[in-house]
């Protein structure tokens, strides 16, 4: 399900920078280091073209994508003997209820208040997306990352080595610009692709456990509860580390 999209600042924030990234590898770290119309130049930078093509496709889609609507005829069958798992409140011990959407939450989906409404098995609402990262688009957001943390690092090395090259006369006599490109570049990419690198190695863990942000932390919660109490915690979801992996690589986008 496709969502409509209203203007976002820290979007705009990342299509630029995307758009810096890709013009000045291409066109000023790759030309530099082996020329444009050699070809190890053809080839960087038809590999780094497809790179930044799949990153911002996937970009795209976890803009446009709806995250996961809780369908408004839901009601959880507690009768269900295939699934007894049923989430139930902190305090209380009843079902999930919302009292903000007037509806009950299906299990691992949790109430967004940015975007007002509650969302299948909600990860985070980010806002570099301008939406949040559920079931629906959960997937291609972390292939977004991997495409991003590629993108970066192979940025930086043929910044790094074009800047082994000697530049020519012509370039020397308009430095300028050039080292400025080279210094706005370097100040992106290298806390890019560490930031980008310590997500990327996060949702791997949470990929392989079947977490979520958000039961990640409420996990770390009921482990010291459980422990307080003598008891063994368990995520209830993890399915053990292959499982867990197929069951984001099949899920809906």
């Amino acid at each position: 399900m496709k969502r409509g999209f209203t203007f976002s600042p820290p979007v705009t924030v990342v299509v630029l920078a995307i758009s810096f990234i890709y013009f000045s590898t291409v066109f000023i770290f790759i030309d530099r280091w082996f020329g444009l119309t050699s070809s190890p130049g053809i080839m960087n930078a038809t590999v780094f073209t497809a790179v930044t093509l799949m990153c911002i496709t996937n970009y795209a889609l976890a803009i446009f994508t709806d995250p996961g609507r809780v369908p408004s005829t839901y009601m959880p069958d507690i009768e269900d003997s295939e699934n007894p798992i049923h989430e139930i409140k902190r305090k209380g011990g009843d079902l999930r209820y919302c009292q903000k959407c007037s509806q009950y939450k299906p299990p691992r989906a949790h109430h967004c208040r940015v975007c007002k409404r509650c969302i299948l098995r909600m990860d985070h609402h980010c806002i570099w997306i301008n939406n949040c990262v559920g079931h629906e688009n959960y997937k291609v957001f972390f292939v977004f990352v991997v495409y991003a943390v590629v993108a970066c690092i192979y940025s930086l090395i043929l910044l790094l080595g074009s800047l082994t090259i000697e530049p020519p006369k012509d370039e020397q006599q308009v430095g300028g610009p050039f080292r400025t490109v080279y210094i706005v570049a370097g100040l992106l990419l290298f806390p890019l692709s560490m930031a980008l690198s310590v997500l990327l190695g996060w949702h791997i863990y949470l990929i392989l456990h079947n977490k979520t942000t958000i039961e990640y932390h409420e996990g770390v919660r009921a482990m010291w509860l459980a422990e307080k109490g003598g008891n063994v915690y368990s995520h209830p979801y993890d399915l053990g580390a292959f499982e867990n992996l197929t069951t984001v690589a099949f899920m809906d986008t």
